[in-house]
């Protein structure tokens, strides 16, 4: 089945059947505080609960929060604790990339979390670096098994380490590096 035939049939099955196969953005937060995903293919948004990792009932319209930063007129401080977003422990292969550059290093992303991802690689990026990354998106997010997305993030955190690689003659260790990225955007791989 060529391409034109088969986006035909997936547009016949959304506009004529009502069915979706979904497949959802990153959760964002509506101005209310709750937050949504919305499917990059019909544009239908649905609650997102990221204690149980899963998707709730259909919304309307979600009220899309201000981007703008709001100061507190009152004087308070904000907290400077904030309890940690509940991370999903994945072992799943990611390759990624410093944004605009031609190489790209493999590695393991330990945990997926409402903040972004902690994953380990051989290489390390500047501070605050745009980076790209592919890997298989866990089901509890994108609602599709199988599903390849390139990962546009920040590199919010990194820390050096080292890893015992089995070498033949004797024992050996490799610099790795832990990266903790956060999420910009994601587009499915197909």
């Amino acid at each position: 089945m060529d391409v034109g035939t088969l986006m035909q049939q997936k547009l016949m099955e959304v506009l004529m059947l009502g069915r979706c196969s979904h497949e959802f953005s990153w959760p964002r937060r509506s101005a209310d505080g709750e937050y949504y995903q919305v499917c990059l293919q019909c544009a239908s948004a649905y609650q997102y609960d990221w204690k149980t990792m899963r998707r709730g009932k259909r919304v309307e319209e979600p009220v899309v929060a201000e981007t703008a930063v709001v100061r507190r007129r009152s004087g308070q401080k904000r907290p400077t604790w904030m309890p940690r977003a509940r991370r999903l422990k994945v072992s799943l292969p990611v390759r990624y990339r410093g944004k605009n550059l031609t190489t790209w290093y493999e590695g393991t992303i330990e945990n997926i979390s409402q903040s972004g991802l902690m994953f380990q690689g051989p290489q390390q990026l500047p501070a605050n670096a745009l980076l790209e990354m592919i890997f298989e998106m866990p089901e509890e997010i994108s609602g599709q098994r199988n599903s390849n997305v390139l990962c546009q993030g920040r590199l919010v955190r990194t820390k050096n380490g080292v890893r015992a690689v089995a070498a033949k003659s004797e024992a050996a260790e490799e610099e790795t590096f832990t990266l903790a990225a956060s999420v910009l955007d994601y587009k499915f791989l197909h």
